[in-house]
């Protein structure tokens, strides 16, 4: 923590708040920067979904919990902090940029405070928990802001395809670091916390052990369903279809995050749906419906929807757990969009990532000459090819 003293003069009654909070962000830069550069060292501790719902249903402690979180929240900001100063200095100098970078650096500083505190302490436990919360909150909107500063450098300065690849690249790393941080936060906001869900009571945290896909897939339609009757005055219906080869007409029930399946399937929804209506909106036959498919193998998990344009955040959710999503089109006909998930929990480790030299390394590399041949507009000259020029 720092002391910001402001002065005033007759003329300049208040500070430029735009500055004093520029100031503040310098001082909690400068004395937290050795903790970053000390937690980063460190690499996270992945998960897998039953290590969670184990924790979570054998009488769940809050202690554990907290020194496990006080260390392991510090490491996977510190980590994607350090990567964030990889990125081109004029993309880091956009207002919407530093705005991300504050909100982190006062979450890592806030989270410091627990560094030392016993958990014995009557009033840790509580306060860490309010701090978590706050701290979630303040993440809210972190990925629609990073976007907008991605947006504010491209207008000032281009399209260069180099570093729009290492923007790409570190979007996707820092996304997923977001969603296991809060991961995190709401295993234990939930289990503590007096935010659980009275709707869901057999969930543990945020995790269902029993999720019905099906009514994932249909509570994931009906909210597109009602976002495209807003805008386009019509919306396709939904044709579902289940394949169970664990237990034949049973429905469909895997251990998951809810929310992480509903938002990617809610994305390839809206989606479709645009898709759909602008493609058929004039038809004589009508809108067809949107086709899912839901199958589960004794490893995998697989949801097929048709006519989809699915978003590279769905795609993130689906591998942050060891699955996948997949698109496949084909002109004329439409897009296939596959949503692949482990079926088993003690495969669903999260996939993390790690500011190492193998990152590093990664946004240092210059672009080298294309390795593979490139078409030419011209026809090239025969009579001076390599062939001719040899003999």
């Amino acid at each position: 923590s720092g002391l910001v003293a402001v002065w005033t003069s007759p003329h300049r009654a208040f500070p430029n708040p735009g500055r004093r909070t520029e100031m503040l962000f310098l001082s909690l830069l400068k004395n937290a920067h050795p903790k970053i550069e000390y937690y980063s060292r460190y690499s996270p501790s992945p998960l897998s979904i039953k290590q969670f719902l184990d924790f979570g249903e054998d009488n769940a402690c809050e202690k554990t919990s907290y020194v496990f979180l006080r260390k392991e929240l510090p490491v996977r900001l510190a980590n994607t902090m350090r990567e964030v100063n990889l990125l081109p200095d004029k993309l880091l100098s956009q207002p919407s940029v530093r705005l991300v970078q504050k909100w982190y650096m006062q979450s890592f500083v806030e989270l410091l405070d627990y560094e030392n505190r016993k958990p014995e302490d009557p009033h840790t436990l509580n306060d860490f928990l309010e701090v978590l919360i706050e701290i979630r909150n303040r993440h809210n909107d972190v990925v629609p802001t990073m976007a907008q500063g991605v947006i504010e450098y491209k207008e000032k300065f281009g399209f260069d395809p180099f570093v729009s690849s290492n923007i790409q690249y570190f979007l996707d790393r820092f996304y997923t670091n977001r969603i296991s941080f809060r991961m995190l936060i709401n295993q234990h906001t939930l289990l503590f916390g007096n935010d659980t869900n009275p709707a869901h009571p057999k969930h543990i945290g945020s995790i269902d052990p029993t999720c019905n896909v099906a009514e994932v897939v249909k509570d994931a339609y009906d909210t597109a369903k009602m976002l495209c009757e807003k805008y386009y005055l019509a919306a396709p219906e939904l044709k579902i279809e289940e394949f169970n080869m664990k237990a034949p007409n049973k429905p469909i029930q895997v251990v998951y995050v809810p929310s992480h399946l509903f938002h990617m399937l809610f994305e390839l929804f809206k989606n479709s749906m645009r898709a759909t209506v602008e493609l058929h909106e004039n038809s004589a036959e009508g809108l067809p419906p949107v086709k899912t498919r839901v199958t589960l193998g004794k490893e995998d998990l697989s949801v097929k929807a048709g006519f989809g344009y699915g978003l590279p955040i769905s795609r993130l959710y689906a591998r942050y757990f060891q699955g996948d999503l997949k698109l496949y089109s084909m002109e004329g006909v439409g897009t296939d969009a596959v949503i692949y998930l482990k079926a088993l929990s003690s495969e669903s480790f999260e996939r993390l990532p790690v500011f190492n030299k193998s990152a590093w390394r990664h946004y240092k590399t210059s672009p080298e000459a294309d390795d593979w041949s490139n078409p030419s507009r011209e026809p090239r000259d025969a009579s001076k090819s390599i062939y001719k020029a040899n003999r």
